[in-house]
């Protein structure tokens, strides 16, 4: 087919099509103007005179390696009853935002797929730390808490903490809670469902209290570490639900305690720690993949 930007840039999946281009070595800027049909007057309802337009200059997903730019052509109309009013621009991008709804999905997936950092995303969308960050956090509060159906089916869970902030500044870890049934059904990956803050019993408690009781009383098993502050809880809230310790635990304990022993050998023979050319330090990564 012919060479067409608009289907290049998905600019048709937001409803606009290309005018025009600038490339430039700083960014590309792409000329465009909504598809849909002239809006009558939200008044009266009868059809409005063009009074020019008006520009919204908004970030798109980056191609190649320079910033891409959307430059939208906004129509202004006034109606014979005195009625002032503009196309509406929700489906390019949400209101009084400088992110397309393209950039914000490309900046999501390059936080948690390609493990970008934040301020790697925002050069590459030439916008500010604070207005890439703040969309895809408002992007994954959409996607993920505000869906009323991720908590359906739910019959194991997974409990586990990260450590979220490395810094000294306030607590720096988080709890996360999974559902691992599609792991042990064998149909998927777990999926996210909840970040908590803070690692206590409080916290994982007061979560899984305030879920519903048919929900609490369908978890057969979790699956957590060793942090006593989880078992507590998920005995006290689901007193019917089998608490266990995930696999990476425990080869991560039975590995530790090996590990140990081969140490303890070595200093009991030699008297001193191990070196390159000793067998037990030599074969120490050999022991591991055992387990």
């Amino acid at each position: 087919s012919s060479p067409d930007l608009s289907s290049f840039c998905q600019l048709n999946n937001l409803g606009l099509t290309a005018t025009g281009q600038h490339l430039c070595a700083e960014r590309a800027v792409i000329e465009c103007r909504l598809t849909k049909a002239p809006e009558p007057c939200p008044k009266c309802g009868a059809a409005g005179v063009s009074r020019g337009t008006v520009d919204r200059h908004l970030a798109h997903t980056p191609y190649g390696q320079r910033p891409t730019r959307l430059l939208l052509r906004i129509r202004r109309w006034r109606c014979a009853c005195g009625c002032f009013w503009h196309e509406d621009t929700n489906s390019a991008a949400p209101p009084r935002s400088k992110l397309s709804y393209g950039a914000i999905r490309w900046a999501l997936a390059a936080i948690v797929l390609d493990h970008l950092s934040v301020s790697r995303v925002a050069s590459q969308l030439d916008v500010a730390w604070h207005t890439a960050n703040n969309a895809i956090i408002n992007e994954g509060r959409r996607l993920l808490f505000n869906d009323s159906t991720r908590f359906d089916g739910v019959t194991v869970l997974g409990v586990d903490e990260h450590v979220w902030r490395h810094t000294r500044c306030g607590d720096k870890y988080v709890t996360i809670v999974v559902d691992l049934t599609p792991v042990r059904n064998k149909n998927g990956p777990a999926r996210l469902l909840d970040v908590l803050e803070g690692r206590s019993k409080q916290a994982f408690k007061q979560w899984l209290q305030s879920r519903p009781k048919s929900w609490r009383d369908q978890i057969e098993s979790i699956a957590m570490d060793g942090f006593t502050g989880f078992k507590s809880a998920a005995q006290e809230a689901l007193p019917q639900a089998q608490t266990v310790l995930d696999p990476f635990h425990v080869v991560r304990w039975a590995s530790n305690m090996l590990d140990e022993c081969r140490r303890r050998v070595q200093h009991d023979i030699l008297g001193r720690r191990g070196r390159k050319n000793d067998p037990l330090y030599k074969s120490r990564r050999k022991l591991l993949p055992r387990f």
